[in-house]
Formats: structure tokens, C-alpha cells, sequence
């Protein structure tokens, strides 16, 4: 890896996460509210509704589909998501620095599934990890990094006149 570059860290890394969750909600509460009201977000006497009872084709396109989808087309091409891209930071080869393949992307996003059972542990993993690597990226064979340095933007004023 090139020395100009660090790992990031687990607590951007949950802030970006929580950016990420936070713009996907934007498009996919209203939609689902529009599709199924209000009482798909909440329970009936108490009781929330089950998975089965909302388990049809557009509900398993905008909670499964979708969200896979919009993450890989944007780890394709920008090698993060906005969350990431607040940092600065990209996903990478874990071997080459280079941009993964197609099949490390596929890899590394179901790779959430296992990184969140049991409890989360495998996201957990990146507080810990000598690579800052969840059990996704280690998967996937993936690292996200940042540049060490960025460069500060120069700022002009108007002069008083």
C-alpha cells in the first residue's frame, strides 16, 4: 500500500455508515409509505406486523434489491459511498491498492450478512483489526482507506474598498 494512504478507522467508518442509512431512508421511507401507509412502520395493537405479512415483489425490491443495487453501482463507480466520500476514503484491493473486481464487490456487500451475526461482531472487528478490516472486507479481501494528508483549499477574501 502506497505510504501517502492510512486505514480508516472504525468510528468513520460508522459514521459513514449512518450517512448511508440516513440518504437510502430518504428514498425509502416515503416510497413504502406511499406503497403501503402507515402501518407498515408501525405496530397493530401492539404488535408489530410480521416479515411474511409485507413479503411480496416491490417489498423484497426496496428493502433487499434496491439497496444492493445502489451500493455496488457507487462502490463501482466511486469506490465508496457518500458516507465514505466524506472522509475521503475509498475501498481498495486489500493486496494490489487497486480497484476490486466486480466479484469482490458482490462478495464484500453480502459479506454484511455474516459480519453482523453474531451481534455485529464482524463490524466490530474494524476497532480491533492491524488492517482496520470488518469480517466483510476480509471476505471481499478489501480495505477502505484515506489519504494521510489532504490538502487544504486556499481562501480569498474581498478586500474592502
Amino acid at each position: 500500500m502506497d505510504n501517502d494512504f492510512k486505514y480508516v478507522g472504525f468510528w468513520k467508518r460508522v459514521v459513514s455508515g449512518c450517512v448511508d442509512v440516513f440518504l437510502l431512508s430518504l428514498v425509502l421511507i416515503p416510497t413504502l409509505y406511499w406503497a403501503y401507509g402507515m402501518e407498515y412502520f408501525l405496530p397493530e395493537d401492539g404488535i408489530q406486523k410480521g416479515f411474511f405479512e409485507y413479503l411480496d415483489l416491490f417489498d423484497l425490491f426496496m428493502n433487499q434489491i434496491f439497496p444492493f443495487i445502489t451500493i455496488i453501482f457507487l462502490w463501482i463507480t466511486y469506490q465508496a459511498t457518500p458516507g465514505k466520500m466524506i472522509f475521503k476514503a475509498t475501498i481498495v484491493d486489500a493486496k494490489t491498492g487497486g480497484k476490486p473486481t466486480l466479484k469482490q464487490w458482490i462478495i464484500r456487500n453480502l459479506g454484511y450478512f455474516v459480519s453482523l451475526l453474531p451481534v455485529g461482531l464482524g463490524i466490530f472487528w474494524v476497532a480491533f483489526d492491524k488492517k482496520k478490516q470488518g469480517f466483510h472486507d476480509k471476505l471481499a479481501n478489501t480495505v477502505v482507506v484515506q489519504p494521510k494528508f489532504v490538502e487544504p483549499e486556499s481562501v480569498e477574501f474581498e478586500t474592502e474598498k
